[in-house]
């Protein structure tokens, strides 16, 4: 008797956890995190390999969920013939666009740099040696250390242990985390080839959720880290990171709304009140998914589009259209590089543009999507992964930020596509009569 109520006292204390908006459990962790720092100073450390276990987790995790997300969403996406290739068009510029503001706005204000990744960019070169000792060492001690094999052996990726014969906790690590992942789903039938993508689709994000749930306490040991180590300043550098890509959100909706009043027959101001629900709904929610129906009704209802061009903006544009996220990561990426001194030329910077853009196709319905395409935009020039840890602790705002940009980037598109004349009434009442 006294096990169930202790098993229901808990199972009571999680859903309670659980139901806490994941921005709210960021912040709490974050300053906990700071309070750790400051008591423990650079004892605070100890706490460090934690967020490398769950950054390690999500970069396993983040290029098979990537993969089967623009499968998904090239499959399943009810495009019609005719609207191919000027869809396809308006969402590729809108993108390119998106990512030059971003880098465009981080190369002009450069966030990331201060006088001390300054000295640390002159002193990188005669470091190198003294960089390589310590690796070596370092090898030696996680060889040595039973704790630091065994968190060794965590799979970097999720096909890399299958090719280790060596590496049985790798595997065992993924089929239990897989197999408890396929009980939830297991009775849902496979007779097509898209119900296989969608089962595969479904098991990989229930498997991030478990992840994204260990992401608070990331943001604890690593602020902790950080603050113990360093004190307050590379948070400073943040503050400026922050400002920065709210500067590039806001130029990027001056490009959406100048598109709208030269190429369309809608009034940005118009557009900007019929949709203030779906914007609200996008900035609260964090997801331009869940606010795809608010944003498909207001512009048909709200803005008088056309409903051909309200559902391609809103329901196919939304699995595409994330230009917010790609701006973000572009300048995420040359932040760290920045405040690591480390030099990205043009070659680097147009890895990020064409990664920032695969890695953005069918991101709308990944849970904390600008934290698993960062994954491969860092791995793809060769960032530390280690910084986006400390970019958690703005990125639950950010986030909001980003996806009310991919919302109004989808209005862009439909306004696009209704073309510069209005709907007719006798269009409107045409399409009551075929909709009743």
């Amino acid at each position: 008797m006294n096990q169930a109520v202790e098993k229901n006292t808990s199972n009571s204390l999680w859903s309670r956890w659980s139901k806490i908006p994941l921005y709210w459990r960021i912040l709490v962790f974050m300053l906990f995190g700071v309070g750790l720092g400051v008591a423990m100073g650079e004892h605070a450390l100890i706490f460090k390999p934690v967020s490398e276990v769950i950054l390690q987790l999500l970069a396993a995790l983040a290029p098979p969920l990537i993969l089967m997300a623009v499968v998904h969403v090239l499959m399943t996406s009810d495009i019609p013939r005719s609207a191919i290739f000027r869809l396809g068009g308006l969402l590729i510029l809108n993108t390119l666009v998106a990512i030059c503001i971003g880098l465009g706005v981080a190369n002009l204000l450069r966030p990331g740099v201060s006088e001390e990744t300054q000295k640390a960019a002159e002193q990188q070169a005669s470091e190198e040696v003294v960089k390589r000792t310590e690796e070596f060492d370092a090898a030696n001690e996680l060889a040595a250390n039973p704790l630091g094999e065994l968190l060794g052996k965590l799979p970097k990726s999720l096909l890399g242990p299958l090719g280790d014969s060596q590496n049985v906790i790798g595997v065992i690590v993924i089929a239990v985390a897989f197999g408890i992942a396929l009980r939830k789903i297991k009775d849902e039938p496979i007779g097509t080839i898209q119900e296989l993508i969608e089962i595969a689709y479904k098991t990989l994000l229930i498997v991030l959720h478990w992840i994204i749930e260990l992401v608070p306490l990331g943001v604890l040991c690593v602020v902790a880290s950080v603050v113990g180590e360093k004190g307050f300043e590379p948070f400073i550098g943040l503050a400026w990171f922050v400002l920065a890509v709210l500067l590039g959100l806001f130029l990027q909706t001056c490009w959406y709304l100048l598109r709208i009043q030269f190429f369309s027959w809608a009034s940005p101001w118009k557009v900007l009140i019929g949709m203030r629900d779906a914007l609200v709904m996008a900035f609260s929610t964090g997801s331009s998914t869940a606010s795809m129906p608010v944003t498909y009704a207001c512009l048909k209802d709200k803005v008088g589009v056309r409903e051909k061009s309200a559902s391609l903006g809103s329901l196919v544009g939304a699995n595409f259209n994330n230009d917010g996220t790609a701006l973000y990561e572009a300048m995420a990426a040359l932040f760290v590089a920045q405040l690591y001194g480390i030099d990205l030329g043009f070659p680097e910077q147009l890895t990020i543009v064409f990664t920032s853009i695969i890695a953005s196709v069918g991101a709308a319905g990944i849970p904390e999507a600008g934290v698993v395409t960062m994954m491969l935009v860092f791995n793809a020039v060769g960032l530390p992964l280690e910084a986006i840890s400390m970019l958690l602790a703005v990125d639950w705002f950010l986030d909001r930020c980003r996806t009310t940009i991919n919302v109004v980037g989808d209005v862009n598109v439909s306004c696009m596509l209704d073309g510069r004349t209005p709907q007719s009434e006798e269009d409107k009442k045409a399409a009551v009569a075929v909709a009743g």
